[in-house]
């Protein structure tokens, strides 16, 4: 059952922010209990943290990775794209494996994730690398970081969710870098939080392949995936991926009955063409994402798009009226305080439903997952 948060939780929030290591009031800080090595530490001939990765093949030019679309040829010695997976004596190894560089007690809406469990808290956690290179990325001091060069606590599956259990966490979420590349952690800790009765919500940007997908979605109860824009040129030049993995990876989760929501970042100069927003609205409404929360989030400054201003609200709002006029019911700003577009409205009686601000609810007249004034079935999982 999801937990109510305190006006004291809130204000804690808000002033520690994200990405640190927190605690809740009367929970101890997880920096003075957990061991922080150096970084780097390796133990034998193997990293420490190692486990033989999953999803790969042996080829001539080493053991190629079938994770994601990337499909890097790894040699001995070598790691991919990520960062992450190593080949040595002939094997893949992930080497991310219950050895987090960032742990912190999270709201659910701060992923965002508006219809899942509102109020409740969600250990988030994270390991270094990414198979993506953003040029916004804002995490980018961790995800462009290979295990090797960041502070890590050594926290196996077992005890991270011994960590969620203790600290009286509805879910753990798998965030902040990139979930993906250290899958086997992520599957792995997931069956066991799901044994445990805690919910695995994924936090991605969902450049992923199909069947490890498929295979994960056994134990992820939540989503959030950023689709970050409605152009296979784009993709690539921006984020060095491609449009049609990450389409693929929303259908995936609907099919597999995960709940989802979008994230769409408007970057300016980049992703702020409203020609574009308006397209990718449409697919969404004609692919069956009419009841999936879309939130269009403010990009401010950050890595190598410091040059760019932050998006202006008045683009936002335009964005989410084109996604309103393509038939989207629940469409959201996110990265602006106050904002109106930041409730939830019963798209039959049009009446505000949930107030929040920030990642506060003040009001919720969603009750039994229906409107509580026309009765209307408000998708998503409340309790």
């Amino acid at each position: 059952m999801a937990k109510k948060m305190t006006k004291r939780d809130f204000i804690r929030y808000a002033l520690l922010g994200g990405g640190a290591v927190v605690g809740l009031s009367g929970m101890k800080m997880f920096a003075s209990t957990m061991p922080m090595p150096a970084p780097g530490e390796i133990k034998g001939g193997v990293w420490k943290w190692s486990k033989e990765a999953e999803f790969y093949v042996p080829t001539p030019r080493g053991m190629r990775c079938q994770l994601c679309p990337n499909e890097c040829d790894i040699e001995e010695g070598k790691t991919g794209d990520c960062r992450t997976r190593v080949t040595e004596d002939g094997k893949l190894y992930s080497i991310v494996y219950g050895n987090p560089c960032s742990m912190h007690i999270d709201p659910i809406e701060k992923k965002p994730l508006f219809h899942f469990l509102p109020q409740s808290r969600a250990f988030s956690v994270a390991t270094a690398g990414c198979n993506l290179a953003c040029l916004n990325c804002q995490n980018w001091q961790i995800s462009q970081k290979s295990p090797k060069e960041t502070r890590n606590y050594d926290l196996m599956p077992e005890k991270l969710v011994d960590k969620a259990a203790s600290n009286q966490c509805d879910s753990i979420a798998y965030t902040y870098s990139e979930p993906i590349v250290f899958y086997e952690y992520m599957y792995d800790s997931a069956r066991m939080a799901r044994d445990r009765g805690i919910k695995n919500v994924m936090i991605s940007a969902g450049y992923i392949k199909e069947r490890p997908l498929r295979q994960l979605c056994r134990y992820i109860d939540a989503a959030n995936i950023d689709l970050k824009s409605f152009s296979n040129d784009i993709y690539m030049r921006l984020n060095a991926g491609d449009l049609d993995t990450v389409l693929n990876t929303l259908k995936v989760f609907k099919e597999e009955g995960v709940w989802l929501e979008i994230t769409n970042l408007v970057v300016p100069e980049w992703t702020d063409d409203l020609d574009m927003i308006k397209r990718m609205s449409q697919w969404l409404y004609k692919e069956g994402f009419e009841d999936t929360p879309l939130h269009f989030s403010r990009f401010h400054p950050m890595h190598k798009l410091t040059h760019l201003p932050a998006t202006p609200v008045s683009t936002l709002n335009e964005a989410r009226q084109a996604a309103k006029d393509a038939g989207l019911n629940y469409v959201y700003v996110g990265n602006v305080p106050g904002s109106e577009a930041e409730n939830t409205f019963c798209p039959s009686c049009g009446k505000k439903i949930i107030w929040r601000r920030g990642y506060h609810i003040l009001k919720n007249h969603v009750k039994d997952g229906q409107c509580e004034y026309c009765g209307q079935s408000i998708p998503g999982v409340w309790h």
